[in-house]
């Protein structure tokens, strides 16, 4: 069955160009390379660490985690032992940190995860919230996103206490596209998408699906004005 805008959902790679070695939506690469650009007159190497995700690639992720055969992160960023737990339990803290196949912003080649790699390489990275605060590798590149990632149309989707996904400070949204697409995004879409797909815990996810689009797709740090 044709799916309306499959780029949504991790099904189309058409929109994409090559950038940095990583695919992106055309429009966020050339903002992405003038945004490098000018933070390495100051110093700043940022690189990225992951781009574009297609759904089979996250559905691996969810199902590594969902298994226990990819470590689960507590909010604190901790190790957590899923033993013992319910279906339901282990869906929220997949969902601290990691995406619903199809809802993932990575789907949409808008969204990146950076790093300063003249801080630490990127076989050190751990994207944990320490590296981008004080003392962190990451924290002047942080502290320069502050005061100049708007200026490119980038900003911080997940933040404390204004989005479902924990606050991270590694991810960047180009905002003048993907705006649009979280106002485009449709529930019955993902659905019929999931129906269809191997996903673990698929009923569980299914029977809650409205609350937890809400939740981690739709509730987002406000745009820049």
């Amino acid at each position: 069955m044709p799916i309306a805008a499959p780029h949504l959902y991790g099904l189309s790679g058409a929109h994409l160009i090559e950038c940095s070695g990583y695919l992106l939506e055309q429009e966020t690469a050339h903002a992405f390379a003038q945004m490098r650009t000018a933070a390495e007159k100051e110093g700043i190497a940022i690189e990225i660490c992951s781009a574009f995700r297609d759904f089979d690639r996250q559905q691996l992720i969810w199902n590594a985690k969902a298994s226990g055969t990819r470590t689960l992160l507590n909010k604190d960023a901790q190790p957590v032992d899923i033993g013992g737990k319910t279906a339901e339990q282990i869906i929220a803290l997949i969902l601290l940190w990691s995406a619903l196949p199809g809802t993932s912003r990575h789907h949409w080649g808008t969204d990146i995860d950076i790093f300063d790699s003249n801080k630490i390489s990127k076989h050190d990275l751990q994207l944990i919230p320490q590296e981008y605060q004080l003392n962190g590798p990451c924290y002047t590149l942080s502290l320069w996103l502050t005061n100049n990632a708007q200026r490119f149309g980038f900003y911080l989707p997940f933040q404390q206490g204004l989005s479902g996904v924990s606050a991270e400070p590694w991810h960047l949204s180009y905002y003048p596209v993907s705006k649009h697409y979280v106002d485009a995004f449709n529930v019955e879409t993902l659905a019929d998408i999931l129906q269809h797909s191997s996903v673990l815990y698929k009923a569980q996810v299914l029977d809650k699906l409205d609350a937890l689009t809400r939740e981690y797709v739709y509730r987002v740090a406000p745009v820049p004005l």
